[in-house]
């Protein structure tokens, strides 16, 4: 008997993010602020097939110009291209049903991925990946997973499967999307396996620019490993540190649920002068901070490194930044939120 195929595709979506305040303590039980950037998308197409394939994109090629061509494209995009992060997120969405009782139907499926987040540049571009093949995931097999639940299941993927240090802060923004409060506190963490989320109001945000360095890249979980072995061994600095920087989100949802976009930027400045303390911020980094402070925007890290974002007050402040950071090779955008 021959075996008929549903011809539907389903195209699924996850942006990038920016780290408002609290960043890094998301991974210490902590508490941030983060928005999403609509600017930028990882795209997911599903459709049903006879095997589960997934289709390789230019990263995941084995194929090179030239060695100084390999070089580049490890650079910024590591060893592994996104198939593996796509398979850990396929993997864990499997375990989920498994352990939740829900039989999926039998049927296969190809995947197809692109991405246009900026990579290692502190912009979540791969969490967004592992967050729109959950979504795409859940649409093909008629699988619904709360909200609250997403995140966790796209952390484990990262964490438990490949190993990677990260936190949930970006998995809950590109889950709930808008601008989202978080809270990490332990106790309710270990109970419910996520944290406590809170969307702010968008009508009371202030002007944001994001900018990020076009000729910079690096593996932000390499950058965070020296904290956390810091962190588990009980080093007082860090652990004051990150809880300073926790108790700057709690502050900064005050200030942008009354509207106050100055204390909002002191805290911004504040969370980067905090991480200083304790993660060795490299030159072109603080370059791209203190220029952007020099136009008198506030500036901090939108993730670990690379991208920063900040308060602008006007539109003179922000062609001074375009100007200022192009000169040192950043672009500068305005994040769409909404």
């Amino acid at each position: 008997m021959k075996i008929q195929y549903v011809c539907f595709m389903i195209d699924s979506i996850a942006y990038a993010r920016a780290g408002l305040v609290g960043n890094p303590s998301d991974g210490y039980n902590g508490k941030t602020i983060s928005l999403i950037v609509k600017n930028f998308a990882a795209k997911i197409l599903i459709y049903q097939s006879p095997t589960l394939h997934i289709e390789p994109q230019e990263s995941d090629s084995n194929h090179f110009k030239n060695i100084y061509d390999l070089k580049e494209i490890v650079t910024l995009t590591g060893y592994n291209g996104g198939i593996p992060i796509i398979k850990a997120a396929i993997k864990k969405f499997c375990d989920y049903c498994d352990e939740n009782g829900i039989r999926l139907a039998s049927k296969n499926f190809t995947l197809k991925y692109n991405s246009n987040i900026p990579r290692q540049v502190g912009l979540a571009g791969s969490s967004a990946i592992i967050i729109a093949t959950l979504r795409g995931l859940m649409q093909f097999y008629d699988v619904e997973i709360p909200i609250e639940r997403l995140p966790t299941i796209a952390l484990e993927a990262e964490v438990k499967e490949l190993s990677i240090n990260a936190g949930l802060q970006d998995r809950v923004i590109q889950a709930y999307e808008g601008c989202v409060y978080m809270d990490f506190e332990k106790e309710f963490l270990d109970k419910n396996g996520y944290g406590k989320y809170e969307r702010l109001p968008l009508n009371k945000l202030p002007q944001f620019y994001i900018a990020y360095k076009t000729n910079l890249s690096k593996v932000s979980g390499k950058v965070l490993n020296d904290i956390k072995t810091k962190y588990v061994q009980g080093d007082t600095n860090v652990i004051n540190t990150l809880n300073d920087i926790a108790a700057l989100a709690e502050t900064g949802k005050e200030a942008i649920e009354n509207g106050d976009f100055d204390l909002l930027g002191e805290l911004i400045n504040e969370n980067f002068n905090n991480r200083r303390k304790i993660m060795a911020i490299t030159d072109s980094n603080n370059e791209l901070v203190e220029t952007a402070r020099s136009c008198g925007a506030s500036a901090s890290f939108t993730g670990s490194g690379g991208a920063i974002i900040g308060i602008y007050k006007d539109n003179e402040m922000l062609q001074k930044l375009v100007y200022s950071l192009r000169n040192i090779q950043a672009r500068v955008i305005k994040p769409y939120i909404i």
